[in-house]
């Protein structure tokens, strides 16, 4: 994956239209070799979670063209690849795994991002009257060196109707629940990153699981 760390790197001090339609191919060959490295994710994900199904990289990938009609920063492109891993590929209402590259900021995560309201809070619920597992999940010590928190993602408080003295409090307060594992640029390059992110993966399984738990009960209401 070095080349297409390459491509990301230039391609952040060159985020122009011009740039981009000149080293269009070399785009292309970074967009296929992402794309294959997303394959076997993938199906080595389904070796431990086979809740994921045979969904296509096409539809785990995010595109690249960056929607700037609201946005401030009129970059044309995103300065990354990234893929979600989930039922449904990267629209899914459901908790998945997710793969980062960006250059001297990759990064392996997984969790559930920017979900609906009412699936947070059924989520916060779950995770209040379930503290004790979500607990002895987060905090099993492979998970705990493994992964960190955005913690610029949290609530200063934690959110009406929700016990503030609850032992999962600093939890609740989280907008996403998305621990992640920071990957390197040599980590990216190494040869062996394709299994050395499908352990952070594994790791992360039980996490997945027990989002999906919620979600699954809501939806059956």
């Amino acid at each position: 994956m070095k080349d297409v760390l390459e491509f990301v790197k230039a391609l952040k001090t060159n985020n122009d239209r011009d740039w981009f339609n000149t080293n269009k191919a070399w785009y292309q060959k970074s967009s296929d070799e992402f794309k294959s490295f997303i394959a076997m994710l993938i199906a080595g994900v389904n070796e431990f979670d086979d809740s994921v199904g045979s969904v296509e990289p096409k539809d785990c990938i995010f595109r690249i063209y960056r929607d700037v009609r609201f946005s401030h920063d009129k970059a044309p492109f995103k300065s990354n690849f990234g893929a979600y891993i989930a039922k449904g590929g990267r629209k899914s209402p459901f908790a998945g795994y997710y793969f980062h590259l960006e250059t001297e900021a990759s990064f392996a995560s997984g969790g559930i991002y920017m979900a609906p309201s009412d699936v947070m809070k059924r989520i916060r619920e779950d995770i209040d009257i379930y503290s004790d597992d979500f607990l002895s999940i987060v905090n099993e010590k492979k998970f705990a060196q493994t992964f960190n928190w955005f913690e610029d993602e949290k609530l200063k408080r934690v959110p009406n109707g929700f016990d503030k003295d609850s032992p999962a409090a600093e939890f609740l307060k989280f907008k996403h629940i998305t621990p992640f594992h920071s990957l390197s640029n040599k980590d990216i390059a190494d040869k062996d990153l394709l299994n050395n992110t499908l352990e952070v993966f594994k790791t992360m399984k039980p996490l997945v699981d027990f989002l999906n738990r919620s979600i699954h009960g809501l939806k059956e209401e």
